[in-house]
């Protein structure tokens, strides 16, 4: 496996590019890209997650200027982007569109926006009820024969949509992101709740992710990092848990919640979002080690998080 679905971290750029509108964006604002994706490629990350909406494109406008200014970076890291999500305009309110025209011309735009003449993967950004899946197919089969991207994947699907879409399709989904981390631990809840009353309050859907590692899926985590739930300055249990094993590892918070991820033998690729460089710098051992938790810590951790044993 080749491109974002064979990293071991991915940066996310949605916090690149300014203010969440349609204003301009700034000189600082590319300095500001500038910064992160340095600190990224310092961490030993070199895929970068994208999106068509964030920051209303000027998310892969900044990074598309960034590519610019440093000649030769383009051929040194993968490019993940994503369409689907349109965002309210005028009186259009927002909704969800994989109609084939529309996935060609959100491609189209952020190849423009990127300044590159391709993706190495494009994510469906979410589920689209009225999707057509021979009409997806189309459009992503296109897509792949022109060589404007190279492979395909999904985000924030379950496992009956997944396999619904790749039974029409031509090219195989080879990346499922969803929202996975020590604060969002329903996906990992899911396996251990069978046959308990609990059961019926966790909405992940059960199966999705045995059905994407068996079936050659890399998961990807999107908010790896909890919204630094358990590396701030309040004080929980869990926290400092975290804190203790990095002391002990010899590595950051940021680390440890990062290797809870990729420890599982799913192989999750985590997803960080923080535009801060000295925060992206944290997570450089979870790019370059291998996860440093015993079987026991694991669990410590997870029971820490949810605040009661497991069932």
């Amino acid at each position: 496996m080749t491109g974002a679905a064979a990293d071991r971290l991915l940066y996310g750029c949605m916090g690149l590019g300014g203010s969440w509108d349609d204003s301009p964006y700034t000189a600082a604002d590319i300095d500001h890209a500038e910064a992160a994706v340095g600190a990224a490629l310092d961490a030993g990350i070199t895929a970068f997650d994208h999106a068509d909406i964030y920051r209303y494109g000027k998310s892969e406008a900044v990074f598309g200027e960034v590519l610019a200014r440093t000649p030769g970076l383009r051929e040194r890291i993968t490019l993940q982007g994503k369409c689907g999500i349109r965002l309210p305009e005028g009186g259009r309110p927002g909704h969800y569109d994989l109609r084939g025209p529309s996935i060609l011309r959100r491609v189209e735009e952020s190849l423009a926006r990127l300044r590159t003449d391709s993706l190495d993967v494009l994510l469906l950004h979410r589920p689209d009820p009225l999707a057509r899946p021979e009409e997806i197919a189309e459009a992503l089969g296109s897509l792949h024969r022109q060589g404007l991207v190279r492979q395909f994947g999904v985000s924030n699907m379950s496992a009956a949509q997944i396999a619904h879409l790749q039974a029409r399709l031509d090219v195989p989904l080879v990346v499922n992101q969803l929202e996975m981390s020590l604060g969002r631990r329903d996906w990992v809840e899911a396996g251990v709740l069978v046959n308990t009353a609990a059961a019926a309050s966790n909405g992940f859907p059960h199966g999705t992710v045995e059905y994407c590692s068996a079936n050659g899926i890399r998961l990807q985590a999107w908010g790896a990092l909890a919204q630094g739930r358990f590396t701030g300055s309040k004080p929980t249990p869990a926290g400092d848990l975290v804190s203790r094993l990095a002391a002990d590892r010899g590595t950051t918070p940021e680390t440890i919640l990062l290797w809870w991820l990729q420890r599982h033998p799913a192989g999750i690729a985590p997803v960080i979002g923080t535009a801060r460089p000295e925060r992206i710098a944290a997570c450089r051992d979870a790019a370059l080690r291998e996860p440093e938790l015993t079987h026991e810590e694991w669990y410590g951790l997870w029971i820490a998080a949810r605040g009661a044993p497991l069932p």
